[in-house]
C-alpha cells in the first residue's frame, strides 16, 4: 500500500546547529460524503480505507446498521467524492454537531442518548492491556513513516484484528466500523485501542461497535467516564506497557497482585 504522505525538506534548529532534514509529512485531504445523490457533509481525514470510512460514519450514527443495506459504495476517480448508496431512504441529518478535538468530525447523535449496546463479560488480565497496548504502538505504520496521526485498533483480547489510522481519531473508528460490517467480522469479545483522547463521541463510537472494555494511551474526559459507568464499558486511559488506569467497571481487568480492587466507589467526588 501507497502510504498517504508527502516528501517534505525542513530545517531542525538545536542550541548550537541548523541541519536540514529530509522527511515526510502525513497528508490531510477534504473528502466530500454523498449519500443517495445528496452531498452531506466534509470529511478532513487522511486518505485511505475511505470507503470503509464512509460506511462506518453512516453506522456509528445510527443510519445503518449492516452491510447489506448498502447498495454501493465507491470513492470518485478524482478522490475527493465518497459516493453511497443505501437500498433505503435516509433522511440527511438537519443539525450536524462538530465534535472535540483538532480535526474533529460532526455528528447528529444526542450525548444524552445512551443506546445501550450487546457487551459481554469477558475480562483481560493486567498483563494482557500492556501486550495490547504495545500491540498498537508496533502496528503505528503511518505514525512511523510521518508522524501526525492518530492509530486505534479493534482487538480481540489477544490480538490486533483491525487498524485503521487517521489524522482524526474520530476517523479512526469509522475506518474500524466500516471493515467490520464490510468484511463480516465477527468477534466475541471487542477491544477498541486507540492513541486519541476519549471525548463523549468516541465512547458512543466504540460502544456502538459493542465494545465491552476500550483502552487510550491518553486520558478520557468527565462525559466519557460518565457514560463508560452507566452503558457498562471498562474505561481505561494513560495505558502504558507495564501501567494504566481503570476510570469504570474495574472487575474486568484481573490482577495477578494481592492487591484487591476497591469497587464501586463514587466515580467523581
Amino acid at each position: 500500500m501507497k502510504l498517504p504522505s508527502k516528501p517534505i525538506i525542513y530545517q531542525q534548529f538545536s542550541t548550537d546547529q541548523i541541519e536540514r532534514i529530509d522527511s515526510e509529512v502525513i497528508v490531510e485531504t477534504p473528502v466530500t460524503l454523498t449519500v443517495n445523490g445528496e452531498d452531506w457533509l466534509t470529511f478532513m481525514c487522511t486518505p485511505v480505507d475511505l470507503e470503509a470510512m464512509a460506511v462506518g460514519f453512516l453506522f456509528n450514527e445510527g443510519l445503518i446498521k449492516a452491510a447489506d443495506e448498502i447498495a454501493s459504495v465507491r470513492l470518485c476517480a478524482s478522490g475527493d467524492i465518497l459516493d453511497v448508496w443505501v437500498y433505503h431512504s435516509v433522511e440527511k441529518p438537519q443539525n450536524w454537531r462538530r465534535t472535540s478535538g483538532c480535526t474533529g468530525g460532526v455528528t447528529s447523535v444526542d450525548t444524552e442518548v445512551y443506546a445501550h449496546p450487546s457487551l459481554n463479560g469477558a475480562t483481560l488480565s493486567a498483563g494482557a492491556v500492556g501486550e495490547l497496548i504495545g500491540q498498537l504502538f508496533e502496528s503505528q505504520q503511518l505514525y512511523r513513516s510521518s508522524g501526525g496521526v492518530h492509530t486505534s485498533a479493534l482487538s480481540n483480547g489477544k490480538q490486533m484484528i483491525v487498524v485503521a489510522e487517521d489524522i482524526g481519531r474520530h476517523n479512526t473508528l469509522d475506518k474500524i466500523a466500516g471493515r467490520v460490517l464490510l468484511e463480516k467480522i465477527s468477534l466475541p469479545q471487542r477491544v477498541i485501542l486507540t492513541t486519541g483522547r476519549i471525548s463523549s463521541e468516541m465512547l458512543q463510537k466504540s460502544a456502538r461497535m459493542s465494545a465491552s472494555i476500550v483502552i487510550s494511551r491518553t486520558s478520557p474526559s468527565s462525559l466519557s467516564i460518565e457514560m463508560a459507568e452507566y452503558l457498562g464499558i471498562t474505561l481505561i486511559g494513560y495505558a502504558r506497557r507495564n501501567r494504566f488506569n481503570v476510570y469504570s467497571h474495574p472487575e474486568r481487568i484481573i490482577s495477578t497482585s494481592k492487591l484487591q480492587v476497591i469497587a464501586k466507589e463514587p466515580i467523581f467526588t
